[in-house]
């Protein structure tokens, strides 16, 4: 970043304090409403409550001496693995990363427990969270008898509780499974790939190239804890995924708020409100390029609205795990996706590309939790493509791709070729033809026909292997269906920008 956008960002932060200042005169710190919980000493309620009682019979000296040894027993490791219990009620292994201590009650708020981020053994980062000292069950609430029987054996003499720890053989065993014995239930490559997609396994460092092993292990080290759990934004209040490095008195709260028509965040429920009633912005910046119904799309220059460009990215990296786009926006357009009402335009998501790479019509794509599954992440993924084809190019997004965007460009790749397919009434169209026709490159292709079982190596070439029959009955099934939402291109208002030649593939006009 440089010191022009230092000194713009940091004005913007020094503006957002004198508001917070001018709002709560007073109250000079606020803690979350949602952390009213007493702090935790490892004990469920049961045992505090007959640990009470026999320390009121006993004396104070037998209460010291018990409370003592319940914190020995219960004491928790950085970097050790315990069966945690998730919000659905299911115990799952995972790794303690980094602990925060609780705060003591003060005179206008009780106090807060002392909690711990864990990353679960074999799942995705975005699942990794906060937690509190009674969700981390003992060894007698796991699932199966020999788990408890062992445990038991290893409880201390006086019958305290020992938390369940795992060993090194079973975390490797969760990270990398063994496949069945039986061969006829073994998951074929297509199979597993789509399973972990879909159950947001990751990839472990074995599984990677050397170089990409690094960047991951490098880039995991930097983003490893999430402090900012909920995003409040209109009327949503979401659960972030991942890291964001917002500056460091906003990149440590609890609850962070944004306004969503400035985007400007703020640390405070009290400034937000006050910032909601002062506010007069009312929709993104730039021009609006499409409207159609309650959907809009806005086009913004990152060189002319920068400042609101370098928030978005801020913000979207609380949902995307590798971004490292922030403060450099510049050489990118940002395409804004809004549903309208009577009060304004409310952001859903937005994509960027870069302005001289016209092969990479997307260089990030995001929506917005609340809005997902709805159909607005192929909406703009069908955009980016409708904009390639008014440029002349064929296009394809940047990658790699997230797990959940290889989802949905291969289900979009998918539905969109087999609607070339039928619609031709001939399945000898080479690959080459197809990407002419749609706008999807050769390798795009290929990748989504191999996923379909669709295309043979053979002779030193890829080559379309499907009958008609075949295309139709892909296209009756649930994951191939036509997507909820459309563009609809007599409703785009833009004309691309003048380019240099590049060279690249055009569209083959189709009458």
């Amino acid at each position: 970043m440089t010191v022009t956008e230092s000194a713009k960002v940091n004005n913007a932060d020094k503006t957002t304090q004198q508001d917070e200042q001018m709002v709560i005169a007073t109250d000079k710190k606020e803690i979350d409403a949602n952390s009213t919980t007493t702090e935790t000493t490892g004990k469920t309620p049961a045992t505090e409550n007959v640990a009470a009682k026999t320390n009121a019979e006993l004396g104070p000296s037998t209460t010291t001496a018990t409370a003592t040894t319940h914190q020995t027993d219960m004491q928790i490791k950085t970097g050790e693995v315990y069966l945690i219990k998730r919000a659905d009620g299911n115990v799952y292994p995972a790794q303690i990363i980094q602990s925060r201590p609780g705060e003591p009650a003060t005179g206008n708020s009780a106090s807060t427990p002392a909690e711990y981020y864990v990353h679960y053994v074999g799942l995705n980062r975005r699942l990794d969270e906060w937690v509190s000292r009674d969700r981390i069950t003992d060894a007698t609430d796991a699932e199966t008898p020999s788990e408890a029987a062992n445990s038991a054996d290893s409880a201390d003499g006086n019958g305290g509780k020992t938390i369940k720890q795992l060993s090194k053989e079973q975390i490797a065993n969760l990270e990398n499974p063994l496949p069945m014995e039986n061969s006829d239930r073994k998951l074929t490559r297509n199979q597993k790939r789509r399973h972990d997609e879909i159950n947001h396994v990751q990839k472990t460092y074995a599984e990677m190239d050397p170089t990409t092993a690094a960047l991951e292990k490098e880039h995991e080290a930097i983003t490893k804890v999430k402090y900012i759990d909920k995003l409040r934004i209109g009327r949503f209040e979401i659960d972030t995924w991942y890291f964001s490095p917002y500056p460091e008195e906003y990149g440590k709260v609890g609850t962070l708020y944004v306004c969503e028509y400035c985007l400007k965040y703020m640390r405070f429920q009290k400034t937000y409100r006050y910032h909601a009633s002062e506010c007069t912005q009312r929709q993104p910046p730039g021009n609006e390029i499409y409207r159609k119904g309650t959907i809009s799309i806005f086009e913004i220059d990152g060189k002319e609205h920068k400042l609101y460009c370098q928030i978005l990215c801020l913000m979207a990296k609380l949902f995307l795990d590798h971004k490292t786009l922030y403060y450099d926006v510049e050489p990118f357009y940002f395409y804004v996706l809004c549903e309208i009402d009577k009060r304004g335009a409310h952001i859903v998501g937005y994509f960027s590309k870069e302005k001289e790479s016209p092969e990479n019509n997307v260089a990030c794509i995001l929506i917005l939790p609340p809005y997902q599954r709805k159909g607005y992440g192929k909406l703009l993924i069908a955009f980016s493509y409708e904009l390639s084809r008014r440029e002349g190019v064929v296009g394809s997004p940047e990658k790699p791709l997230s797990d959940l965007g290889r989802l949905s460009y291969r289900s979009y790749w998918a539905y969109t070729l087999l609607e070339f397919m039928k619609e031709c009434r001939t399945t000898t169209q080479s690959i080459k033809e197809l990407s002419e026709l749609s706008g999807i490159t050769q390798e795009d292709i290929i990748y989504t026909l191999q996923s379909m079982k669709m295309v043979k190596y053979w002779k030193g070439q890829h080559v379309i292997c499907v009958t008609p029959k075949t295309v139709m009955e892909h296209l009756q099934l649930p994951q191939f269906k036509k997507p909820k939402l459309t563009v609809d291109p007599a409703y785009l208002r833009w004309v691309p920008p003048k380019r240099n030649p590049t060279g690249n593939a055009k569209f083959k006009k189709v009458a």
